[in-house]
């Protein structure tokens, strides 16, 4: 990964008082640190602080620790957190290898692993933070129930094989589908309606009806047997098929 050098990124993060300077005497004492029993939080290679930021603002009772090794990168964390400051918040600039000198035995609860460098060459398979050697450290500083949250949009990472030395929990990436909606006139006398595109669960207005059929006012479109309003949600990757519900105009004569 190669990242633009920002000048007087160091000397920045070493007066921070967010930064944790000593972290390797932190050992077993991040506790006392945060001045609480609170369960405690990391997440490795956090980048910005973005995630841990929303987190530790939604969850005042739980303590959090950000890692990342790159200077300009915590800098914008830094000057995030001077913003809005969080009490339950703190970072660390550190290489994750030292992770097992950095937290003792069952003292974090929950590691995050956000969008990972995937360090694509074999050569550096050991380097990826789901890799055998990483687990292998995380599992000496998670407490027994702890876990594991890895996130990636990578498909080699996801698919990276390796032995598993502790819980960890993978979540599924889903994007939505791009659906078709077609609309039927139902035997209308003219007119003539174009294709509709909308994603799935998206709520979405229907267009103005566009057919016409002698001796019949429009009354709405039907879906399943289901009458539909002037709005839906797409609940599947389907094509769907809106069938011209209409009422016959009684003649009189």
């Amino acid at each position: 990964m190669r990242l633009r050098n920002i000048t007087g990124a160091d000397t920045y993060i070493e007066n921070s008082e967010y930064v944790v300077q000593d972290f390797k005497g932190q050992k077993g004492n991040w506790k006392e640190l945060f001045g609480n029993n609170n369960p405690l939080h990391i997440e490795v290679g956090m980048g910005k602080g973005r995630f841990l930021m929303d987190l530790a603002a939604l969850n005042p009772h739980i303590n959090y620790v950000g890692i990342e090794m790159y200077s300009s990168v915590l800098l914008r964390a830094v000057q995030k957190m001077e913003e809005n400051p969080l009490n339950n918040l703190r970072f660390i600039r550190m290489d994750a290898r030292e992770i097992a000198d950095t937290f003792a035995k069952d003292e974090v609860n929950k590691i995050y692993l956000n969008f990972s460098d995937p360090w694509p060459k074999d050569r550096h398979a050991k380097r990826r933070l789901p890799s055998r050697q990483f687990l292998a450290r995380f599992d000496q500083i998670l407490v027994k129930d702890g876990n594991i949250e890895f996130k990636t949009d990578n498909k080699d990472l996801f698919d990276f094989n390796t032995a598993i030395t502790c819980d960890i929990t993978l979540y599924a990436l889903w994007v939505a589908n791009t659906n078709q909606i077609v609309f039927d006139g139902n035997g209308s006398t003219t007119g003539q309606m174009d294709n509709v595109t909308a994603k799935t669960d998206e709520i979405i207005t229907l267009p103005d009806n566009l057919y016409k059929k002698e001796g019949y006012t429009f009354v709405g479109w039907y879906l399943n047997e289901k009458f539909l309003g002037e709005s839906f949600v797409l609940f599947s990757a389907i094509t769907c098929v809106f069938i011209l519900l209409q009422r016959t105009i009684d003649n009189i004569i």
